[in-house]
């Protein structure tokens, strides 16, 4: 992903248009997620709107704050430090998840929300016990299960993922953050979101399967489902071109 690494105050972020007045299109990654993932949606709307996403500092918070309630609360600054009046939210995984908690959290600040494979109704990722550290074949069977096509898991990718569980202070907080995931299971609290959601699911997520799209979809009065074939955790990858599509109409209608 070629763009500028912004770094200012205690924020690291990417922004394509600084200083655009119109509502940002802001993109929250998941816990084993990288910018890469975001990259087919930022090439298609960069030139059109402000696309930002904040490097959410999993790996780097100190240990008392590792959890969605500190990755919550850094979203927020975030906002408030931009100046952001309002914001179009998207998350795939625990973006996702983060997502819905800033909703309704701080609904004034956010104007639509799109989940894609997103927790917090459920999830089968790492799960919540200590990732296995030393063994790139399970590591290498855990990142094919997000794609459709085991093959979409480059050697990159798996060595990226082993590298990030091998690091004993990463290993943690990733156990850490699955854990604070599952507590936080939102079932009873989606009701009460007002705002318009576009999900986006495919119908091979092992991670996240599909019947959680649909779940979500019934949870959340205001919302519209897309179930994509041959797709798993990350349709904004396998997919991308019917997903920008999908996403602008949306944001178009909702701006």
């Amino acid at each position: 992903m070629k763009h500028t690494i912004y770094k200012e105050s205690n924020f690291s972020y990417i922004e394509s248009q600084p200083g655009h007045s119109e509502t940002p299109l802001m993109l929250l990654h998941g816990l084993m997620g990288a910018l890469s993932n975001f990259e087919t949606i930022v090439d298609h709307f960069a030139d059109k709107r402000n696309v930002v996403i904040p490097l959410l500092p999993i790996f780097e918070m100190p240990l008392f704050k590792v959890g969605l309630e500190g990755l919550v609360e850094y979203v927020h600054s975030f906002i408030l430090y931009k100046g952001y009046k309002k914001v179009h939210l998207l998350g795939n995984s625990l973006g996702g998840h983060i997502c819905q908690l800033v909703a309704l959290q701080y609904p004034e600040l956010v104007q639509t929300m799109t989940l894609t494979g997103s927790s917090g109704l459920f999830e089968a990722a790492m799960g919540n016990s200590f990732p296995k550290r030393g063994d790139m074949d399970y590591i290498r069977q855990k990142t094919e299960m997000v794609f459709y096509d085991p093959k979409s898991a480059s050697e990159e990718l798996v060595q990226e993922v082993y590298d990030t569980v091998n690091d004993l202070s990463k290993a943690i907080r990733i156990v850490k953050t699955a854990k604070s995931a599952v507590r936080h299971n939102l079932e009873d609290k989606l009701g009460n979101l007002k705002l318009p959601v576009l999900l986006v699911w495919g119908k091979n997520d092992e991670v996240t399967p599909s019947w959680v799209g649909e779940k979500f979809h019934e949870l959340i009065p205001n919302s519209e489902l897309h179930l994509f074939d041959k797709c798993g955790h990350v349709p904004m990858m396998e997919h991308p071109e019917m997903f920008n599509q999908i996403l602008s109409s949306f944001l178009i209608k909702n701006s």
